[in-house]
């Protein structure tokens, strides 16, 4: 099936300003977490009250971007270096990623497409974000949105600070305390099978998955000079790393995004090993 034959089933609408694409009216993306997200939405204590006031706004852990580290639980506070290297990494330093409070809080600025997408279509924002258990209302707004309201500046439009509103599940989800599984479950519709991927590794045990740097580059190269673009790409960029800084208006908004936390004294972004983005793309046909 061409793309031209999907056009009628699309989520998507062309822009009336030319070129891209942009969300039809009454489309709507939400996003569901059984808990709270682990970072500054999660950084409170269990017999706290749910207040719509924090009690306590100065203490120095408030809005702190915060890292995972591999193969443990749990998050800490950003410090010292916020580069990592390949070669660090071969020679056994443990890969460092940011928490889910702090990703959540790069969609409501960045949207949730992504670079690569951005060359096509406008920020998609979500609407609501619904937790099952463990949800403090003002720790929550303070992590997805409130802690750079004040900082936030210059952002290139189509690019905002999105708030989306905070829901509760009317029953709550009762958690016990245990080690996350080592496996993640990936579905999406017409997929023939749910795709299993170990977590350990970051991938199937067979083959590549889906929503791989590898997967979504090829998916990209398929569409790149077959569909209008924002950004009037209609070439082939040469590397997954170019076609990601060749989007310059997703790229502003990004570092006026690492801007803002800076200026709020929350620290910096840490960095993913470059080199994981400098291998070459083609599409498959």
């Amino acid at each position: 099936m061409c793309l031209l034959d999907l056009a009628m089933d699309s989520i998507f609408t062309t822009r009336e300003s030319g070129g891209g694409y942009k969300l039809k009216n009454g489309i709507e993306f939400h996003l569901y977490i059984n808990t709270a997200p682990c970072g500054d939405a999660r950084i409170f204590s269990p017999h706290e009250e749910n207040s719509p006031i924090d009690k306590h706004p100065n203490r120095s852990s408030r809005g702190q971007l915060r890292t995972k580290i591999e193969s443990g639980e749990g998050t800490i506070p950003v410090k010292g270096t916020t580069i990592q290297t390949w070669d660090g990494i071969i020679q056994g330093e443990r890969l460092l990623t940011m928490s889910c409070s702090d990703k959540i809080c790069r969609w409501n600025v960045l949207g949730l497409q992504g670079a690569l997408l951005s060359h096509f279509i406008e920020p998609v924002y979500l609407k609501t974000i619904v937790l099952g258990s463990l949800m403090k209302e003002t720790h929550l707004h303070r992590a997805i949105c409130g802690r750079i309201e004040p900082t936030l500046q210059g952002l290139p439009p189509p690019y905002l600070l999105s708030r989306p509103a905070m829901l509760r599940m009317s029953n709550l989800e009762v958690r016990q305390p245990q080690k996350a599984p080592s496996f993640a479950v990936i579905w999406a519709k017409d997929f023939e099978a749910p795709e299993i991927v170990n977590t350990l590794m970051g991938k199937p045990d067979i083959g590549t998955s889906v929503v791989s740097k590898q997967s979504l580059a090829t998916r990209f190269a398929t569409i790149c000079g077959q569909l209008s673009s924002i950004s009037g790409i209609n070439k082939l960029p040469a590397t997954y790393a170019e076609a990601k800084w060749s989007m310059s208006r997703y790229n502003v908004a990004k570092e006026r995004l690492l801007e803002a936390f800076k200026k709020a004294q929350l620290g910096s972004w840490v960095s993913k090993p470059m080199e994981q983005d400098t291998f070459g793309i083609k599409p498959s046909y």
